[in-house]
């Protein structure tokens, strides 16, 4: 009874920590300096900035730019996500872009339509500003759902491919081949079926099945490589780091400055985060501001094949299969012991 009251108790703690990992990032959701470009004169910069921050307290960081061009090259580039276009004659214009983040771009809707006429133009009254959507979702996806969903496969896929080859495969670095080609192949068909048939990415067909191959591979590499040095703890660890963690503070529902303060910029250093991310950007924004999920998802694979060389160096067993971490080979004694007694149960087999 002991054992079965420890085993429920332990079981509850983890339920426990499941339901916090998943549930907690998502009932904080809420716009945290969230980088927006204001064009215009900088009087009417700073206007609509303290007219944003006395509505929403902190929930933007506003950038003045000198013209709507240059406010357009920000959300094309995916320094801002959207941005105000002050008019002297008329109404606001709100520039969003949805295929960077729906959230933001239903919270900058939101935005429009609360604000008033130009600044300093008090009898004009409220007017309505024009809301354009500049870089739209594609029409097979409109809400951004398919594009969430899919991401979540990148992790479970390389969590899948991680575990196949530590179990299934003998050597480290076969393993660890094994892994970089599952991570090409998968990403390969992924790519067919989000992109070729249902439409949910657009962009360079090479450019995305390379973000969801380097997102693999930054999963799958790395279970490989604790698993050469820890063994089949391996396996929990990775799940608590890149599924139960990695994966709600992904930002990938709804954008990392949505999240609680500091964790949703801890969320893209881990695959889940700088996957999505990557993808993101090579779908929507021809890869612009790639670079550092890039480098981070090739941090990872560094990390794991640093680990599968550290792992390696284990002497093989005479099977050729490699002995498992922590576990001591048998001593001279007890191998004579144990050939002994192999000799005498065949001989008495054959005595029968």
């Amino acid at each position: 009874m002991r054992r079965v009251i420890g085993i429920a108790l332990g079981l509850s703690v983890v339920i426990g920590v499941l339901v916090t990992a998943f549930v907690w990032p998502s009932s904080e959701i809420a716009p945290r300096d969230v980088p927006i470009a204001v064009a215009g004169p900088p009087e009417a910069v700073a206007a609509v900035s303290e007219q944003l921050d006395q509505a929403m307290p902190g929930a933007f960081s506003v950038s003045g730019v000198s013209s709507e061009d240059e406010a357009r090259s920000a959300i094309a580039d995916r320094d801002v996500y959207g941005a105000v276009i002050v008019s002297p004659s008329g109404p606001p214009a709100v520039l969003t872009a949805s295929a960077a983040g729906p959230a933001v771009a239903q919270l900058l809707d939101g935005v429009a339509r609360s604000m008033a006429a130009p600044p300093g133009d008090a009898a004009a009254g409220p007017a309505a500003p024009v809301v354009e959507d500049v870089a739209p979702l594609p029409s097979g996806d409109p809400r951004g759902s398919g594009f969430s969903a899919g991401a979540l496969p990148m992790v479970m896929g390389g969590l899948a491919v991680g575990v196949g080859m530590a179990f299934g495969v003998a050597g480290v670095w076969r393993r660890v081949l094994g892994a970089l080609l599952a991570a090409v192949g998968g990403a390969s068909v992924a790519v067919l079926v989000l992109q070729t048939w249902l439409g949910v990415l657009e962009g360079s067909w090479a450019a995305n099945a390379g973000a969801f191959a380097l997102t693999i591979a930054a999963v799958s590499v790395t279970i490989v490589g604790l698993h050469s040095v820890i063994g089949r703890a391996a396996v929990g660890v990775a799940a608590l780091l890149f599924l139960i963690i990695g994966n709600p503070l992904s930002g990938v529902t709804s954008a990392p400055e949505l999240l609680p303060s500091g964790w949703g910029t801890f969320g893209q250093f881990l695959p889940p985060g700088a996957g999505g991310t990557l993808l993101r950007s090579t779908a929507f924004f021809d890869a612009a501001a790639a670079g550092r999920p890039v480098l981070v998802l090739c941090g990872w694979v560094l990390v794991g094949l640093v680990l599968a060389a550290v792992g390696s160096r284990r002497a093989p067993v005479a099977s050729g299969s490699e002995p498992e971490p922590g576990s001591e080979p048998e001593s001279g004694a007890a191998a004579v012991e144990g050939s002994a007694a192999d000799v005498e149960r065949v001989s008495f087999g054959r005595g029968r």
